[in-house]
């Protein structure tokens, strides 16, 4: 039996036709522990949200950022204080800024999409 593996979803949203969303579900129906990151939702899709990473009940493996580069790069220095073992950067929520400083941070930064990673297709998540 495999041990249950965690994700942050930072920039996790209500909206249903936003990635943020999208990796909510594609990470579940995969069978990981999700964390929603959302700064006033409470819940998403049925999970407990946090207002940060550093709101978490517990150690992440993974942490997916689903934000505008800017906003990502004043929350790096969060991420690097809980020690996830990978941090993708999704399509979008890139710049070379925020990759540089994420390196310097010794972070395992990966610039890829991280719901097509768990073997789903963003365009598979209908927004019923």
């Amino acid at each position: 039996m495999s041990k249950r593996k965690y994700i942050a979803i930072i920039g996790a949203s209500l909206n249903r036709r936003k990635f943020g969303n999208k990796a909510v579900r594609a990470y579940a129906k995969s069978g990981w522990r999700v964390y929603p990151v959302h700064p006033t939702e409470e819940e998403i899709e049925g999970f407990e949200a946090f207002p940060s990473i550093l709101h978490l009940p517990g150690p992440v493996d993974r942490v997916s950022i689903y934000l505008p580069p800017q906003e990502g790069l004043r929350i790096l220095e969060d991420i690097r204080r809980v020690q996830p073992a990978e941090v993708w950067v999704n399509p979008g929520a890139e710049s070379e800024e925020l990759l540089a400083k994420a390196k310097s941070l010794g972070l395992n930064v990966i610039q890829a999409c991280s719901i097509l990673e768990v073997g789903v297709s963003p365009a598979e998540l209908v927004e019923e």
